[in-house]
């Protein structure tokens, strides 16, 4: 037989393991070359492992939920063997013990799929001393799945029968105006890799960083006025929508332009400027918050910006993010007016120094010349390191953001 090791791919630098997702294919299933074989989630981003040829999968080392490091042997495929592999050929293998070589965890196909463990799943019932018979499987096929044995052990354990002779018991009731007793499920779920890489770096901003925020208001008529105006034959010579992210985006590179402290970061006792605007956007996604990077976004176009977050917000939702694109940036724009927030402090983006929040655009009543008049108007928040960026600098390229924005032409004019 003509054997391939199936190994874990290369990570970042700043990426020590990952997370197996779920295996796409079973032991003695047949593979093609660069078919999608398992979902490898780091700290950053989901990668597909390829197949790298097309053979049978013949041995799973490490099953789902496995955490690995880069180069890790986490199945064998077999590029002479036929898809029918016969139990003889593919063995069990006992619980992965502590040691330095790899252990097999996969068992082989069985006719009746119903209430069969898989590995993981199989492990963490031994260790709680319980069977397949006492939780339900949600994989395919009726498996028994890590996820429903620990949904299992979370689930409140119901009280036994009372013996027939027995008085009966006495109810808790809850007091008027409290809630019921009952029904009142809980549900415990780890954090996926990245949404605990979110939540690391964000403390460590908040206690790293000398965080503080200005704010300003933008009348944002002149930007609607120029968008609805343009949009329709943008539309037809670019193929992507005008929106407004892009106009977000060019003035907040002419403001770093004024001000370059504020596109600059802290390493050590040295300040670094940037001679380059690498602009992060901010985009949810299913797995939580991701911060794709515009390189460059002073040479870009609206055009080209506008096409670039169409095509991050579909990657986001497919998953399909690398980790270069996600890598690195100088400065962050977090939309949450999208969502619908009004007013926000937004936390900075580490190693940046600074962050822009921008809200929700809502008609209110302003003075203009002494008269009130309603206008489209929008909180603008910047978070900045008070370490190196003094009150001065965030409040003018603040301002510097609401001149280019109110008076568009300054975009063109480079004013």
């Amino acid at each position: 037989m003509a054997q391939i090791e199936v190994k874990v791919p290369q990570l970042s630098e700043s990426v020590a393991e990952a997370t197996l997702l779920q295996w796409h294919k079973k032991v003695g299933e047949a593979v093609t070359r660069d078919e999608n074989l398992i979902d490898v989630e780091t700290d950053k981003v989901v990668l597909e492992l390829p197949a790298p040829d097309s053979g049978v999968i013949v041995q799973i080392i490490r099953a789902d939920g496995a955490t690995v490091v880069a180069g890790e042997v986490i199945a064998i495929l077999d590029t002479d063997a036929s898809a029918q592999v016969s139990p003889l050929e593919v063995k069990a293998a006992p619980a992965p013990q502590q040691t330095n070589e790899p252990t097999p965890v996969a068992a082989p196909e069985l006719a009746d799929k119903s209430n069969v463990a898989m590995p993981a799943a199989a492990k963490l019932l031994a260790d709680n001393n319980m069977s397949t018979a006492q939780v339900a499987g949600t994989g395919k096929d009726g498996r028994v799945t890590k996820g429903d044995v620990l949904g299992a052990l979370s689930a409140p354990k119901a009280a036994p029968a009372p013996a027939a002779a027995a008085k009966p018991a006495l109810q808790a009731v809850a007091a008027p105006g409290k809630p019921s007793l009952e029904n009142r499920p809980e549900e415990r779920v780890p954090m996926s890799r990245l949404r605990a890489r979110v939540a690391e770096r964000l403390l460590q901003s908040q206690a790293t960083n000398a965080i503080l925020t200005t704010f300003n208001e933008i009348n944002m008529q002149p930007v609607i006025d120029l968008r609805n105006k343009y949009k329709d034959k943008f539309e037809k010579e670019h193929g992507v929508k005008l929106g407004f992210m892009s106009f977000f985006v060019k003035a907040v590179v002419a403001a770093l332009k004024k001000y370059p402290i504020v596109n600059a970061s802290v390493d050590g006792n040295d300040i670094v400027y940037h001679g380059y605007f690498d602009v992060g956007v901010a985009v949810g996604s299913p797995r939580g918050l991701v911060v794709p990077v515009l390189r460059d976004a002073d040479q870009m176009s609206i055009a080209d910006i506008e096409k670039k977050i169409v095509e991050f917000g579909q990657k986001a939702k497919d998953g399909k993010l690398s980790i270069e694109e996600m890598t690195g940036g100088t400065f962050t724009v977090s939309n949450g007016g999208t969502f619908g927030s009004m007013l926000s402090t937004p936390i900075i983006n580490p190693p940046q120094s600074a962050i822009l929040g921008i809200h929700a655009t809502k008609d209110r009543a302003v003075v203009e010349n002494g008269q009130v008049v309603v206008r489209p108007m929008n909180y603008f928040a910047l978070s900045y390191d008070h370490r190196i960026i003094d009150g001065r600098e965030a409040v003018l390229s603040l301002v510097a953001i609401k001149d280019a924005l109110e008076d568009p032409a300054r975009l063109l004019l480079d004013l």
